[in-house]
């Protein structure tokens, strides 16, 4: 388990903080997470590396001269959000454009290509490369589905000797596919991940077994088997990475293998070596020659014990590239001359990309009124997530990777925070969803940070600063965030995500507005709907994010995005009821002292 935290949801931040003051010679900080702190060849290329914490040395460790030029840190097992990358992105920029390096899950896709987007707005030449080395996570014919695990390494390796040896952007993206079409990996689990606060792991596995096939965010495997030993471990892990031998390889034919024996986090050094011994013998038995091995922590998960294997098939400029000097945190190999910044660059932030005091438009004192309900709203969002983030965390680690409860909770309190801001500083209703909306994508990260981001901005975006928001703007809000996440994520009613509720919840607003009731009843019945939908999901069978190679694991179990946006949509509505109820109270008192 995880013992040593202050408050959970500030691990990640505290965590960065920490890392960079050990490692000041490497990296330094910047909005969104690290970059380099020596100087980089001018108009070069740019490799930003990035996903959620709870992997080290991925990916913080990673940066270092001929390595990564940055790492955007998400929070636990989440994805960085697009601002965060973007940040990164611009700092470690050298006027060569930048490559986007990530293992290939939903949360990190989206994030990842939002970033990608705004960069080549501003005109930088921005490409991406999601690693898809997991064998276990999609059969051949899908690899493109594939996860990235310990074969982010390879890949990230390969593209940052290529970046650090001057190779145009459109070779770069070239030889990072090619890495990633020659990386294979495997991997098994003998216990699941416990997240800083949390009393129990994310999944579990019988005594005296292991899960095959699992994910480096705590995703249960595909399959389970018993324990083996050292040798019949090696066997397994061998023999399934061999059956798939990539294009224009053959396994008796001398070809050149890296390697990678990795430890998940709880599985020590000895162990390993022990199981590589049978590895390497494997490996020359089937007439490959091993260069260069590595075995050791590479890509964990919190304190799993587990191992994977990993074989990245080599030609000679592969070879070449991966034997490239390299100076980071976590990983060096031969001679590296690296400059160090100066004392100004080496600052704990890039002073253009500091926060700064965002203006306020005007607003009427009607939408200034507003913002104090959605404020109160806000309130109770994050009073009913505080109060359910363990069950959260619960329901998503039944097919998941059990963040989705931290992951809220800090959503939700950035968005209080700024909505609480913006209301001190005279700010309208649309304003102060705005704010909120841009808070809650950015400390959340993740795929639910991106979607209930747009969800405020839409909602925002519907209300406006002019008027008091009534019921037939918040419907157009409501309506307008369920096309944005829509178009944005593709899931749809019976994914088994939050759209599951966002749709009728949506659909049940809409007809209470057009019959006439007021936004407290029409809001209040679609809260019923929406517990009904959300307790609904529990049929389904996820065909959205990593749940779904785990599909019938979660059957009768509720999707944890639509049971948080049930639980929000009902606090909300206790707040309508309230001011209602307040509102009366003081007409009837006003009543009474006119009339006395």
């Amino acid at each position: 388990m995880t013992r040593l935290f202050n408050e959970p949801a500030d691990f990640a931040d505290e965590m960065i903080e920490g890392f960079v003051a050990s490692h000041g010679r490497w990296v330094k900080r910047v909005s969104g997470g690290v970059v380099r702190n020596t100087r980089s060849t001018p108009d070069t290329a740019a490799l930003v590396i990035g996903g959620g914490s709870g992997h080290y040395p991925a990916f913080a460790g990673l940066v270092g001269q001929g390595l990564a030029h940055g790492a955007a840190m998400g929070n636990l097992f989440a994805s960085p959000s697009a601002q965060q990358i973007y940040h990164v992105s611009k700092a470690a920029n050298n006027g060569g454009g930048v490559l986007l390096g990530y293992g290939n899950y939903a949360g990190d896709v989206l994030h990842f290509n939002q970033a990608q987007d705004r960069l080549r707005e501003e005109g930088i030449d921005c490409r991406s490369i999601a690693v898809t080395d997991d064998v276990s996570s999609a059969p051949p014919a899908e690899r493109a589905k594939r996860r990235g695990i310990a074969g982010d390494l390879t890949v990230f390796k390969v593209a940052a000797a290529a970046a650090e040896a001057g190779y145009s952007m459109d070779d770069l993206v070239a030889i990072a596919e090619r890495a990633n079409d020659r990386t294979r990996s495997f991997g098994v689990a003998f216990t699941g991940c416990t997240l800083p606060g949390a009393d129990h792991p994310l999944f579990f596995v019988p005594e005296g077994r292991m899960a095959v096939g699992m994910g480096i965010h705590g995703e249960p495997g595909i399959g389970e088997a018993d324990i083996p030993t050292a040798d019949e471990l090696a066997e397994l892990l061998v023999a399934k990475l061999l059956t798939e031998i990539p294009d224009g390889f053959e396994a008796s034919a001398g070809a050149r293998v890296v390697p990678i024996l990795n430890g998940l986090g709880s599985v020590k050094y000895e162990e390993l070596f022990v199981v590589y011994r049978r590895v390497a013998r494997l490996l020359a038995e089937a007439g490959l020659e091993a260069v260069d091995p590595q075995v050791g922590e590479l890509v964990t998960s919190f304190d799993m014990a587990g191992t994977s294997l990993t074989l990245f098939w080599l030609d000679d400029e592969l070879e070449t590239l991966w034997n490239a000097p390299a100076d980071a945190p976590a990983f060096r190999r031969g001679a590296v001359t690296a400059e160090a910044l100066d004392a100004s660059a080496g600052s704990t932030d890039n002073s253009e990309l500091a926060d700064v005091e965002l203006s306020i438009p005007e607003a009427t004192p009607d939408s200034r009124a507003g913002a104090v309900r959605v404020l109160a709203a806000l309130g109770a969002a994050k009073a009913v997530v505080d109060a359910n983030a363990d069950e959260l965390g619960r329901i998503d680690a039944i097919a998941g990777d059990g963040d989705h409860g931290i992951g809220m909770e800090r959503g939700v309190r950035a968005a209080v925070d700024a909505a609480r801001d913006a209301v001190a500083r005279g700010a309208g209703s649309a304003t102060t969803l705005h704010f909120a909306a841009d808070a809650w994508a950015d400390k959340a990260g993740g795929t639910s940070g991106a979607l209930w981001g747009m969800a405020l901005r839409a909602v925002g975006d519907a209300v406006g600063n002019t008027e008091t928001p009534d019921a037939g703007a918040v419907a157009a809000g409501v309506a307008g965030a369920a096309s944005a996440i829509m178009d944005f994520g593709k899931a749809k009613p019976g994914d088994k995500t939050l759209v599951d509720v966002l749709v009728p919840f949506r659909d049940a607003l809409a007809a209470g507005v057009n019959a006439g009731q007021s936004l407290t009843e029409a809001w209040g019945a679609a809260a019923t709907v929406a517990q009904q939908a959300a307790e609904d999901t529990a049929r389904l069978l996820p065909l959205m994010g990593r749940a779904r190679p785990h599909a019938e694991k979660s059957l009768g179990t509720p999707d944890a995005g639509a049971v948080s946006m049930a639980l929000i949509v009902r606090a909300i509505h206790n707040t309508f009821a309230e001011s209602k109820a307040a509102a009366n109270t003081a007409a009837q008192n006003k009543t009474v002292k006119e009339n006395a």
